[in-house]
């Protein structure tokens, strides 16, 4: 069951006008203002009526008036004072659904702010989206506190967190997310859909955790996909050479220490961070 807001609200780009907002370059803001693309978007995570929903980077609101809309209770971040008044008046016209953090979302527990398991839904800021993207996936903690993580990208980025073995966008960030987690590009975003108009296409990646892969932490598999990654032109056993129990592992794997880093599996490199943990 969707929400209403308790009085009408003036079009996205009426707020950007009052409030005297523009997309900042340095915050790597782009602004949608497409109210029935938002409400696709807002749909892609499933049922949210009554759900936590955490938002970094909102800007101001376009997408929170659409996780509003379906009945999400949204905490959202952002750390450009700007927004923050645009925002407090979508706060009043869903009165107990918006909570609002002015903060570098880089610095924010979401589930503390959250209030414990949640799903994160953002069109996040190109110059941070990859370090909050990798910061989610490496959780300590297994099953997470996120329940599905909804973002837009650029689409190389969006790409690269999908990508399979072999193709030349698969790397690190594809390991991460798929070795205990569903990585699938939900939609493409045409760049006119944003003001202003970045230089390149986006997408809305949807990432679903899953099981966790037994005698694994989290922080091996992290330290072998940097360092194999790292010099992915090389050989594992000239990029490895750095990983402790790297070449004993690879030998008690099969894995031909040739080889290089993107003709590995997520299974085979799951395998190598099992096997050095084992011996660790």
């Amino acid at each position: 069951m969707s929400r209403q807001p308790i009085r009408d609200l003036p079009p996205l780009r009426a707020v950007i006008a009052t409030h005297g907002l523009s997309a900042s370059k340095a915050l790597g803001q782009n602004f949608l203002f497409d109210e029935q693309l938002l409400d696709r978007i807002a749909a892609i995570p499933g049922q949210l009526e009554g759900q936590r929903v955490y938002e970094v980077g909102p800007g101001p609101g376009g997408l929170t008036r659409a996780l509003l809309r379906t009945g999400a209770l949204v905490t959202a971040v952002e750390r450009d004072d700007r927004c923050l008044p645009a925002l407090a008046e979508l706060a009043d016209a869903f009165p107990g659904g918006l909570t609002i953090i002015a903060d570098d979302a880089m610095k924010v527990d979401a589930a503390g702010a959250t209030g414990g398991t949640h799903h994160v839904v953002a069109n996040l800021p190109y110059n941070v989206g990859t370090a909050l993207l990798v910061g989610w996936l490496e959780a300590d903690s297994w099953p997470p506190d996120w329940q599905s993580l909804t973002l837009m990208f650029q689409l190389e980025v969006a790409e690269r967190i999908v990508a399979k073995p072999g193709s030349s966008a698969y790397g690190r960030l594809a390991v991460l997310a798929q070795w205990r987690s569903s990585a699938r590009i939900a939609m493409k975003v045409h760049r006119s859909a944003f003001t202003p108009p970045p230089k390149v296409m986006s997408a809305i990646v949807h990432i679903t955790p899953g099981a966790m892969p037994d005698g694994v932490r989290p922080a091996t598999l992290s330290r072998i996909t940097a360092a194999a990654f790292g010099q992915r032109r090389k050989m594992l056993r000239q990029s490895l050479k750095g990983v402790a129990g790297a070449d004993v592992a690879m030998e008690a794997c099969g894995i031909d220490p040739t080889r290089r880093a993107e003709t590995l599996s997520v299974e085979e490199f799951v395998a190598l961070a099992r096997n050095i943990d084992s011996n660790g």
